[in-house]
């Protein structure tokens, strides 16, 4: 079992930054992969980013390259969701993820078995 608690949400303008958290706890290993997801009122949760916790490989959906990095510290089982340049299109409920297996191609949200509870991200315009 995996637990991921996030963390880092909140309500900033358009064009400006936040950096959401993940801190993940239990059977976490260097096979596994991490992801962010995301939300938006009526909308499917979709793909957002996601890395290799061993390798460091990273995956980005087309609507956030370039100004969304994520990264993690395996000393601290923590994975970061540094988001630049944001949009009001990017509010959403951002929940992480995780996987057994490295690939960090892996873009459906039922390929992932453990979630975190989400956390609220609000861009006004």
């Amino acid at each position: 079992q995996v637990q991921l608690v996030e963390s880092g949400g909140g309500l900033v303008q358009a064009g400006g930054s936040l950096r959401l958290s993940c801190a993940a706890s239990g059977r976490t290993s260097s096979n596994y992969a991490m992801a962010w997801f995301r939300q938006a009122p009526g909308k499917e949760r979709e793909f957002v980013a996601s890395i290799s916790w061993g390798s460091g490989v990273r995956y980005y959906a087309d609507s956030v390259k370039g100004r969304f990095t994520i990264s993690r510290d395996t000393a601290k089982n923590i994975v970061y969701l540094q988001m630049n340049s944001l949009k009001p299109e990017d509010t959403a409920v951002y929940y992480c993820a995780a996987k057994i297996g490295p690939s960090t191609t892996t873009t459906m949200r039922e390929q992932y078995p453990y979630w975190g509870q989400g956390t609220q991200v609000t861009v006004s315009s």
